[in-house]
């Protein structure tokens, strides 16, 4: 099978011009302490359609002939590519039609829809859009937009890559995010075409990994179950020719964990100020999860910044969680007046905040003259919890239970 090539990638280079933004390339002090050399971050986040979706997606339905341009496009996703395409179609004046699933996030769904697109919902799970965008596309005579798996999409995507070697020319790691891999198959073209000796990682959601298994198996295998916050890289099976990409041109593939994924969407809010989903910081989390793995100078591309505020706030919660930012106590303590006060003042005097308090009067483990008061603190971190609870124990305090939540 032929490999996407750098004239190809050069081609999209010259027609993007003009229409994608050339993302800018964010110093990460606080990951080079891990990795002890520069570290990147590619913001894909911060391009138009709030992903790198559009330079495929463009690249793809400009290469369509005036025939294929009359019967429209269509396309199914749930979020960033169904946006890059309403957006491209829109640009070249061409008519397109997404399916989205039924539960598709408001923002997403109301962005495809002001980009130009026809919206349908369709379905629970991803599978159903995508059988009923496929056979609208046979009925209408519209032209399916594959998301990851043609050459033209492959191409668009490795202008990326041809940007991280023009902005940083000495990276000797590139860590991509992959779920059908079209990003990476991009990026390793380019990278792989004029610097073979720099490594590329792709980088897989740990409940959502295709790529091990398929490469294991020599073809590519659909997963029998997903499950992952990363619902961009949320892929159950490599495209033929993204594997053949992956298998030929990447020289490793990682996995992260749903903890892992949370803490660095919360480190690129809190540390980098950029509103990243969970798909586009994963290689932010392989950087946190393995520690002194790549050499430097790194790039990690971020592919991604649309993620729903509700659902924002939940990764937030749960970074903070992963993080050992949140501690839950089971005190017992004299059942006086004023003690309860006495325990809140010297949790207020450590720098812990409450969050959440519970008196209890009712345990058959309790003492008379006796109270277990539960709380929940939000903390600095793991050592500013440890400090917490041997300074309540200090202070004479009974600990029955501690844990972060």
């Amino acid at each position: 099978m032929r490999l996407v090539s750098l004239d190809r990638i050069d081609a999209a280079r010259r027609l993007l011009a003009g229409i994608v933004r050339v993302t800018p390339m964010e110093h990460a002090r606080d990951l080079e302490k891990v990795h002890g050399g520069p570290v990147h971050l590619k913001c894909e986040n911060l391009q138009r359609t709030g992903s790198f979706k559009i330079r495929g997606a463009y690249t793809r339905i400009h290469g369509l002939d005036d025939e294929e341009r009359a019967r429209g496009v269509v396309a199914a996703s749930a979020g960033n590519h169904a946006q890059g395409v309403a957006l491209a179609a829109s640009l070249l004046g061409i008519k397109s039609t997404v399916f989205m699933p039924t539960r598709v996030p408001l923002p997403k769904l109301a962005a495809t829809r002001g980009y130009g697109a026809d919206v349908h919902l369709h379905g629970d799970v991803f599978d159903e859009t995508l059988a009923e965008a496929i056979a609208f596309a046979e009925h209408t005579g519209a032209v399916f937009i594959h998301p990851f798996d043609h050459e033209d999409i492959i191409a668009g995507q490795g202008t990326v890559g041809a940007e991280v070697l023009e902005q940083v020319p000495e990276v000797a790691t590139v860590l991509v995010p992959a779920g059908g891999g079209g990003l990476v198959s991009g990026v390793a073209s380019a990278v792989k075409g004029m610097r073979p000796g720099t490594r590329v990682v792709a980088v897989q959601a740990e409940g959502a990994a295709a790529f091990p298994g398929s490469l294991a198996a020599g073809k590519p295998v659909r997963l029998t179950e997903s499950s992952t916050m990363a619902d961009g890289i949320a892929v159950g099976e490599p495209g033929a020719l993204t594997f053949a990409h992956v298998e030929t041109l990447v020289d490793d593939v990682l996995t992260v964990t749903e903890e892992s994924l949370s803490r660095a969407v919360l480190l690129c809010l809190e540390r980098r100020k950029l509103v990243v989903e969970p798909a586009g910081a994963a290689t932010v989390a392989a950087l946190m999860q393995y520690p002194g793995e790549f050499s430097g100078p790194i790039v990690a591309i971020l592919s991604g910044g649309n993620v729903d505020p509700l659902l924002l706030l939940q990764i937030i919660q749960h970074g903070m969680t992963a993080g050992g930012r949140y501690l839950a106590l089971r005190l017992r303590v004299p059942d006086r007046p004023g003690v309860l006060a006495s325990v809140l003042s010297r949790i207020s005097e450590l720098g812990a905040n409450v969050l959440d308090v519970e008196h209890s009067r009712i345990s058959g483990a309790l003492a008379l003259g006796e109270v277990e008061v539960a709380l929940k603190l939000e903390t600095r971190g793991p050592e500013h919890c440890a400090g917490v609870t041997t300074e309540l124990q200090r202070a004479g305090y009974t600990l029955v239970r501690e844990q972060t939540v």
